[in-house]
């Protein structure tokens, strides 16, 4: 185990004390009249942390405080990794952007698009073009989730089990099957809709590398970067140094619910959501990425596909409000946002909801977890609680907008 240091004074790091000071007084309010456990949140400046804050509970009825070696539920902060070791078997000449899904699934071979009608009434056709690898990558798939409430197709996933995104009782792979038999919301590469591509994604990284999801990751991404405690599992070493998951109540409270990982190892191994790391690890992932592949002598990428990866993919330098699906992602929050391989990248900073540096890249994860690197700002930020909202909230725009006016250049 090795724990994430403050190693650079901010002034050092231009970054400004006094800002500092405002942003933890802002989050550890908010852990103070208990609508979030405790946080802890880090900024680095050319890879050096210059500020780290650990602050309230990762138990609260237990009394355990959050500390620099808390284990965190990532949720979607694992759809980047996924997109890193995808990435890593394109590099290899064994999977290519362009491959389509249903040479590596042949359940995709033939998907089917959405027409008209609801329930048992909903009338497909074939789709257009084939479902490609890059499709998944860019949530650009026709995929959805089952939490929407926005299109027929959604309630499709709701009745068949994937509230959650897996199909009752079954693996990675008996839950893409299931994904397969779904039709598709649009024709693939004609709107962007975030999904469960990632799990599909997880389940070719399978199937090309004869490896499963979490050995293949273990193996190949989180060893080699020093990751010690990411993955999917939990152990009995670190089941106390793991966060509690809590929910918003509807007095604006919080109260501990359920969540994964169980111990042991799951029977679903999620590429889209399923992973725990430290504030270390991440800030490892974070520094790969602002590294262009490269990490302490560990090239995991070449720089030009890390770059391939954090450049706007969408069509035309669209953002996400423009090319997304409606009305699941017409939010101002979505201008001026483009999306690249398994990440979000900034396209236009003028139109952002809140300060943001162009080509800043990140994702966030329903725990309220969140990451960005800045490559114009040499700067990478994580934020770290476990609360799963009711509905939006200002955590994410408040922290970029302290963090802003913390830089000094």
């Amino acid at each position: 185990m090795t724990v994430l240091r403050q190693e650079a004074d901010p002034a050092e790091a231009g970054l400004d004390a006094g800002a500092l000071e405002r942003l933890d007084r802002h989050f550890t309010r908010l852990a103070d009249d208990g609508r979030l456990p405790g946080f802890l949140v880090a900024v680095a400046r050319g890879g050096r942390v210059a500020h780290l804050t650990a602050y309230g509970a990762r138990h609260v009825a237990a009394g355990l405080p959050v500390e620099s070696d808390t284990l965190w539920r990532i949720y979607s902060m694992t759809k980047p990794v996924t997109a890193v070791a995808a990435l890593m078997l394109v590099e290899e000449g064994r999977l290519s952007l362009d491959d389509p899904v249903g040479r590596h699934l042949p359940e995709f071979a033939r998907p089917r698009v959405y027409e008209s009608g609801s329930g048992d009434g909903v009338r497909t056709r074939p789709a257009a073009g084939p479902l490609l690898v890059r499709h998944l990558m860019t949530h650009t798939a026709g995929l959805t989730f089952a939490f929407y409430h926005a299109h027929p197709v959604d309630a499709l996933y709701r009745a068949a089990g994937l509230e959650s995104s897996v199909a009752p009782g079954t693996d990675l792979a008996g839950t893409t099957e299931v994904y397969a038999g779904l039709p598709l919301q649009f024709d693939p590469g004609t709107q962007w809709n975030y999904s469960v591509a990632s799990n599909v994604l997880g389940r070719i990284i399978e199937v090309v590398s004869g490896r499963p999801l979490d050995v293949f990751l273990a193996e190949r991404v989180f060893r080699p970067l020093g990751m010690a405690d990411a993955g999917f599992r939990v152990s009995d070493e670190q089941a106390e140094r793991l966060a509690e998951l809590y929910g918003e109540s509807e007095g604006g409270g919080i109260e501990p619910i359920g969540g994964l990982p169980l111990r042991g190892r799951p029977r679903f191994l999620s590429g889209s959501g399923g992973m725990v790391a430290t504030a270390h690890d991440w800030h490892r992932f974070m520094e790969l990425l602002r590294r262009r592949g490269e990490l302490d002598g560990t090239r995991l990428l070449a720089a030009g596909t890390v770059d391939l990866m954090t450049r706007n993919h969408l069509p035309g330098g669209a953002d996400l409000r423009a090319f997304g699906s409606r009305p699941a992602h017409d939010q101002p929050g979505n201008d001026g946002v483009g999306f690249g391989l398994g990440v979000s990248v900034v396209v236009d900073p003028s139109r952002t909801q809140v300060p943001s540096g162009l080509g800043s890249f990140g994702w966030s994860g329903v725990a309220t977890t969140t990451f960005w690197v800045d490559p114009g700002r040499d700067l990478t930020v994580q934020f770290h609680t476990q609360v799963r909202p009711r509905g939006s909230h200002t955590v994410f725009r408040d922290l970029r907008r302290l963090v802003h006016e913390a830089l000094t250049d």
